[in-house]
C-alpha cells in the first residue's frame, strides 16, 4: 500500500466512525429521554452539555494536559535536536513550528495536544530526546507534526466529549430512575415499559460502546499520523526505527494517566500488547509491530 492510499484509507475510515459516533449518541439522547417520558428535551440537553463541553475542551485542553503531564518549555541550548527538528519539519510540513515541552522522565515517549496548527504543543520526555538518533527523532516529531496538521488534537478532544455525553446521559438516566421514577407520557404501559427496558440495557451498554468507538478512532488516527509522517520525511524507516526502540523500552511513564495515554505515540504504560480480537478492542494504541510492518511496506 502506497503513503498515499494509507492516508486515504485511514481519512475514509475516521469519518465514517465519526458519523456513527454522533449518530450513536443521538439515538442513546432519544430513546433514553423517551423511556422517561421527557421526549426530545432529554436529547437537547445532551446536545447543550456536548457544546459547553466541547467549548471548555477547545480553549483550555491543552493547558490542562500540559499541567496532568507536568511538562517544562523546552530550552533551546539544552534540547537542540528538539528544537532545530521541529523547526526544519514544521517549514516542510507548511504549519507554525508548535510550542516545545520536555518531560523530565527516562521513559521513551513523545505527544502533540493544541487546537489547531497556530496553538499545538508537541511534548518529548527526556529518554526519547536521549536515547533516539536524529532520523529516528525526525519520524516521531513528523508523526506529531501531523497529528496537529491533520487537526487529530481537536478530534479526540471533541471524541472525549462525545464519550463523556454517553456516559453522563447514563448516569443521568439511572439516577433518575432511582430517584424519581418515569414520567410516562404514553397510554399504552406496555409500550412504556418496552422503552424503560430499552433504556436501562442502553444506559448499561452505551458507555461501554462509546468508549468502544472512542478507541477505535484513536487507533486509525495513529495509523493516518504514521503515513503523515512518512510522507513528510519521505524516510517511513526512521519512524520504523524508533517505534522499535518504544516498543523494547519497558519504563512506565509516571506523568501518564488514563485521561492522556491515547495521546502518546506508544503505550505509555507499557501493558501486554493483546492480539485477541476482543482484547484488541481496548487498547488505546495499534499493536506495533502492525504499524512497522505498514511503515515498511512503503
Amino acid at each position: 500500500m502506497s503513503i498515499h492510499s494509507n492516508i486515504q484509507s485511514n481519512i475514509t475510515k475516521t469519518y465514517i466512525i465519526m458519523s456513527i459516533f454522533v449518530a450513536f449518541v443521538v439515538i442513546v439522547a432519544y430513546v433514553l429521554g423517551q423511556a422517561l417520558g421527557y421526549g426530545n428535551s432529554f436529547m437537547w440537553i445532551a446536545v447543550s452539555l456536548s457544546v459547553f463541553s466541547s467549548f471548555a475542551s477547545y480553549y483550555w485542553g491543552d493547558k490542562i494536559v500540559l499541567a496532568l503531564s507536568r511538562a517544562r518549555p523546552a530550552d533551546r541550548k539544552r534540547d537542540f535536536d528538539f528544537f532545530t527538528v521541529a523547526e526544519n519539519l514544521a517549514i516542510a510540513a507548511g504549519v507554525p513550528k508548535p510550542k516545545l515541552y520536555v518531560i523530565d522522565d527516562s521513559a521513551m515517549n513523545a505527544f502533540a495536544t493544541g487546537r489547531d496548527p497556530s496553538h499545538a504543543v508537541i511534548v518529548a520526555t527526556t529518554g526519547i530526546l536521549q536515547r533516539l538518533e536524529r532520523r529516528e527523532l525526525e519520524g516521531v516529531i513528523a508523526h506529531e507534526l501531523s497529528h496537529i496538521k491533520n487537526f487529530d488534537t481537536r478530534l479526540m478532544a471533541v471524541v472525549a466529549v462525545l464519550v463523556g455525553t454517553v456516559a453522563f446521559l447514563a448516569d443521568m438516566f439511572m439516577r433518575s430512575l432511582w430517584w424519581g421514577g418515569r414520567r410516562s407520557r404514553d397510554n399504552d404501559r406496555g409500550l412504556g415499559s418496552i422503552l424503560l427496558l430499552i433504556g436501562v440495557i442502553l444506559a448499561i451498554i452505551s458507555p461501554i460502546l462509546a468508549t468502544l468507538i472512542q478507541l477505535s478512532v484513536s487507533r486509525k488516527r495513529e495509523f493516518l499520523a504514521d503515513a503523515s509522517g512518512a510522507l513528510l520525511t519521505r524516510y517511513p524507516e526512521g519512524l520504523a526505527r524508533a517505534l522499535e526502540k518504544l516498543g523494547h523500552d519497558k519504563e512506565v511513564l509516571e506523568a501518564a494517566t488514563n485521561a492522556t495515554a491515547h495521546l502518546y505515540i506508544t503505550n505509555p504504560f507499557k501493558g501486554k500488547q493483546f492480539h485477541a480480537f476482543f482484547s484488541s478492542l481496548f487498547n488505546t494504541h495499534p499493536p506495533l509491530a502492525e504499524r512497522i510492518k505498514i511503515l515498511r511496506s512503503m
